[in-house]
Order: structure tokens, then C-alpha cells, then sequence
């Protein structure tokens, strides 16, 4: 799928008003913890603005969970990780929506809502992952295997969705894998980009996977002795690790699950002191509904998440400042394949990866 790369006039920035002020102050009495006054006095007349925009346009933002707290608590309308990013642009009745999050979301937003403008506020908002596969590698591996469902993680480009079977995310990616398996009566799925989260799943599952070698740069980089070294630093800190980490992270934590149950692990339990380990914005954000607990920060910051800023929404909101657009044909495919995954019944709540599984022996077939 394309984007439209229109000129955007450069304009002054807006004042910090008394009325500003009293516009937002229900915002920052939200978010205070996390965003000094300094930062706020900047953000305020940009975060009205943007507000006063949605309104008129009948507009909406989605905001993923790696989002700074400006954007995810000050103009987020739905926010989540890209499975509930998924399921809630279907059903809203907005006319406009921006994604604050990657080319991948807006891509698939686009892909679930072809009748709505969808706007993405930089075009350098990229992914790793997403840059890892080609729709051309995919029928490759077809050629290579066939009769093998494809599951595609949704952190792919449209041109990829259209090649597959049905797509997951990490908080699904399970019960994915063995639904397909069942569906198309094999013992063995294809499961792709991500090598990591592909590891992760094959030791919580029987069914043998065929994995790629695309990861994610931000998790990558994590390992086990970042593990060690946080847990002698801070005695008693609970380690939540995120699926697409290496297998020898998930080995050394507590608990291993999508963004969106690391954040209902914490909310829920509360634990005293906690490390996430995943982009570093999420625990930025997670602390505004966990005020009890103490968050140890590893910053690995997604650099194309952090493109995203108040200033780019809104001239996205003025400008219509990057509308995706696209190849009905290709968008029709790949549409098929994300509603299937969203056809699934939803988990009663968001799942979490069993750690006695995790640390059991399980190769996949790296192609």
C-alpha cells in the first residue's frame, strides 16, 4: 500500500493560553507523574488542538501501547496492542482515523476500514519485522511447503497479509498456531517473520512451526544477563518480558505475555516492583494506573514509534498529513486474512505464556 506525501505549510507554535490551560488540565492531572511542567506548557495547545480537530472531522486516534503518555493518556481515543488496535478500528463509526503507531498499523487499519480516510503522521514510522519479508518471500516458502496454513504476525506490510492464511499477534499467536492447525488437519504451521516470538510459541505448543529469520530491534538487544544484572541491582523486581524477546530472556522471567497482559499483570496484581522488558514508553504509560508500584525502566526505545509526536498528528489533522492508500485487489486478500484472526473468539483475557513450557528444549525449521 502507498501514502500520499503532500507539502505541509509550516506554521507558528501555539500559545500556551490561560483557556489552554483550563481546556486541559483534566489531561495533565492524568499524566503529571509522567510529563514535567516544562514539557506540558508545550504540549497543552497542541493536545487542544487536536482535540478541537477530531471533533470537527468526526476524527479518532489509535494509539499503540509504545506510545509516549502525551499521545497515549493526552489525545489516544483506542488504545492497545495491534490485536486491539485491529478489532476496534472495525467497529468505530469515525470518518477519520490517525494511527499513532507504525506504517504496519495504518496499513492494516486502512486494509479493515477501505472506506475511511487513514492518516499516519510521518512516513518514516517503519518496523523492523515488517521490513524483514517481502509478499515475493512468502510464496517461496509456500513453494517450499506446501499445504502448510501461513500465519502471519500482523507486524507485516499488506503485500505480505495478502500471501497468508490468517494473522496473529503475541497475544494470540498460540492460539493461532493450534486453531490452524486443526482447520487444515497438519502437525506442522508456517509462522512468520518473527524467529523470536516463533520460538517462543513452538515451546507452548505440540505443533511443529516453520519460522523466518526477521526480528524485532528493540527486543533483540535484550538478553539474560540484563536479566541477572537487573535482578541483583533491584532485589524483589517481578520481570515481565515480552514474547518477542530471545528464548534465554523468557527463560529468566516471571512472566512472559503480549503488552496488553503485561499491563493487566501489573495493574491486577500490583506487584511492588516491577521490570518490563519490552519498548520503554510502556511503563511510562502502565505507571499512570499503577501508582502503588515502583517501575525499573531498561530503555530500548522503537525509534520509528517515537517519530510519532503531538506536532505530526496534528498537522495530520490539518493537512490530511499522510493518508494511506492502496491496491483494492491486494488490500481484499490481506483483509481476509486479519478478519479471520479477528473472528476468533477472543480470550477471556489476554494471554500469558506458561514459563514451566518456555524453558523446554523445542527447535523450529529456520528457513
Amino acid at each position: 500500500m502507498s501514502l500520499s506525501t503532500a507539502e505541509t505549510p509550516i506554521l507558528p507554535p501555539l500559545p500556551f493560553t490561560p483557556e489552554v490551560e483550563a481546556r486541559t488540565a483534566h489531561l495533565y492531572d492524568r499524566m503529571q507523574a509522567t510529563v514535567p511542567p516544562t514539557d506540558w506548557r508545550r504540549f497543552a495547545p497542541e493536545l487542544d488542538a487536536i482535540q478541537r480537530l477530531k471533533r470537527e472531522r468526526n476524527a479518532i486516534v489509535l494509539a499503540h501501547n509504545y506510545q509516549t503518555p502525551e499521545i497515549y493518556h493526552g489525545v489516544a481515543d483506542i488504545v492497545g496492542d495491534s490485536l486491539a488496535l485491529a478489532r476496534k478500528a472495525v467497529a468505530t463509526d469515525a470518518d477519520v482515523i490517525v494511527m499513532a503507531g507504525v506504517h504496519f498499523m495504518a496499513e492494516t487499519s486502512k486494509v479493515l476500514c477501505p472506506d475511511k480516510t487513514v492518516l499516519i503522521p510521518d512516513l518514516r514510522a517503519g518496523c523492523s519485522l515488517a521490513s524483514s519479508i517481502t509478499g515475493a518471500d512468502v510464496r517461496a516458502i509456500k513453494a517450499k511447503h506446501p499445504g502448510l496454513p501461513v500465519i502471519t504476525y500482523v507486524n507485516t506490510t499488506a503485500d505480505v497479509k495478502a500471501e497468508t492464511d490468517i494473522c496473529c499477534t503475541s497475544a494470540n499467536a498460540v492460539q493461532v498456531v493450534e486453531s490452524a492447525a486443526r482447520e487444515w488437519g497438519v502437525d506442522k504451521v508456517i509462522l512468520i517473520p518473527d524467529e523470536y516470538l516463533a520460538r517462543n510459541v513452538a515451546r507452548q505448543t505440540s505443533i511443529g512451526i516453520v519460522a523466518w529469520k526477521g526480528r524485532c530491534e528493540v527486543h533483540e538487544r535484550f538478553t539474560a544477563e540484563d536479566i541477572a544484572d537487573m535482578r541483583a541491582a533491584y532485589p524483589g523486581a517481578e520481570v515481565l518480558a515480552h514474547p518477542e524477546c530471545p528464548t534465554e530472556v523468557i527463560e529468566a522471567s516471571d512472566f512472559t505475555g503480549s503488552t496488553a497482559a503485561m499491563a493487566d499483570y501489573v495493574t491486577q496484581r500490583k506487584p511492588r516492583k516491577v521490570v518490563l522488558i519490552t519498548e520503554c514508553s510502556m511503563a511510562d504509560n502502565v505507571a499512570v494506573d499503577a501508582p502503588a508500584t515502583e517501575f525499573v525502566r531498561p530503555c530500548n526505545l522503537c525509534p520509528h514509534m517515537k517519530r510519532i509526536t503531538l506536532q505530526g498528528i496534528l498537522d495530520s489533522l490539518r493537512f490530511d498529513r499522510f493518508e494511506v492508500t492502496g491496491d483494492e485487489a491486494v488490500a481484499e486478500r490481506a483483509r481476509a486474512a486479519v478478519q479471520r484472526m479477528i473472528d476468533l473468539p477472543p480470550p477471556s483475557q489476554p494471554a500469558r505464556y506458561d514459563l514451566t513450557l518456555a524453558r523446554r528444549p523445542v527447535d523450529v525449521e529456520l528457513i
